[in-house]
């Protein structure tokens, strides 16, 4: 479980240094009049990362997960991988990239790297659903990846749907109760 551990704590000190990142960029953002959208899931988010990275650790520890190469070495390549694709949507965002929702107004959308394929408008939360399955599954741990994927799904849902509001590539919902104004 050591090599285990030095893992998941370099994934975790990787999230660090993509936090550090995101406050300059957020920064950068709210200078050039940025607008947040979504704060209310944000906080969410937060804890269910931080929930599959304690849960890596502990499932392992706990239930004494052991390590199947067969499973374990395409797992690590598999989360190698999507840490490659997450660094490659950064780098391709430039400073239009938070861990928030922050659009600045009148700024084009990207279409370079990972962002020029239109029929994967989120290269970045395919890299996090993922990690989210290879990371706990580099060491065994099912409940972590099955209990992450099936939190994960619903608020990345929420996510995407508000990215896509606050980009114009979709209609903000209407309230519960709201009734089309009708002429006539």
């Amino acid at each position: 479980m050591g090599w285990y551990a030095l893992l998941v704590g370099a994934v975790g000190v990787e999230r660090l240094a993509e936090l550090r990142l995101s406050v300059r960029h957020a920064r950068w953002a709210v200078a050039n009049g940025g607008v947040e959208f979504g704060r209310g899931h944000y906080p969410l988010m937060v804890a269910l990362h931080i929930g599959l990275l304690g849960g890596c650790l502990a499932e392992v520890a706990l239930l004494d997960r052991p390590f199947i190469p067969a499973l374990g070495w395409p797992a690590l390549a598999v989360v190698l991988a999507a840490q490659g694709l997450r660094w490659w949507c950064i780098a391709s965002l430039g400073p239009q990239w938070n861990t928030r929702v922050i659009v600045v107004p009148g700024m084009p959308l990207v279409a370079r790297g990972p962002y020029r394929w239109r029929r994967l408008p989120h290269p970045n939360y395919l890299a996090v659903v993922v990690e989210g399955l290879a990371l706990p599954l580099v060491h065994t741990a099912w409940l972590t990846a099955t209990l992450f994927t099936l939190l994960n799904t619903p608020l990345l849902a929420v996510r995407i749907r508000c990215e896509d509001v606050a980009l114009g590539r979709r209609a903000p919902r209407k309230p519960a109760g709201a009734v089309a104004a009708t002429a006539g």
